[in-house]
């Protein structure tokens, strides 16, 4: 899909602008707070931003839904995000189930996003493959 349309332009610059963000709450968490602080209200302030602004990148994937005007490339979009959510689910709750019954590592939450975020590349990648066509982004 072109990036030609209002849409997906608003939806790249918010993108981007979240990106920027998120990369600087991180580095400012990484500065100002210790290597295993005690959770204190500030130390946990520090490591939550980072998350809203996780929700600020599903809002604006949201957004893109609601905005775009193309039911094909939307439909596309919704596919992409499918496939995603029962990657990130079949990894998380078969690895959350092996964990229970035998003495392996754990899954850090904080990989359950990124994990998802692989799941939207695989669900362009089927959607190409079944359908021709990878989506928008």
């Amino acid at each position: 899909m072109t990036t030609r349309t209002p849409a997906m332009r608003r939806y790249f610059r918010v993108h981007l602008a979240l990106t920027a963000l998120y990369l600087a709450l991180v580095l400012l968490a990484s500065l100002f707070v210790p290597d295993d602080a005690a959770p204190t209200p500030m130390v946990i302030a520090f490591a939550l931003l980072p998350g809203f602004v996780v929700l600020g990148w599903i809002w604006n994937m949201g957004r893109l839904l609601v905005e775009m005007q193309d039911e094909y490339l939307r439909m596309l979009e919704v596919r992409k995000m499918l496939w995603a959510s029962a990657i990130t689910l079949s990894i998380c709750g078969g690895w959350g189930l092996v964990e229970l019954f035998a003495s392996v590592p754990r899954l850090p939450v904080f990989y359950v996003f990124p994990i998802w975020c692989v799941g939207l590349a695989v669900g362009q990648v089927i959607n190409r493959f079944t359908v021709g066509d990878g989506g928008c982004a």
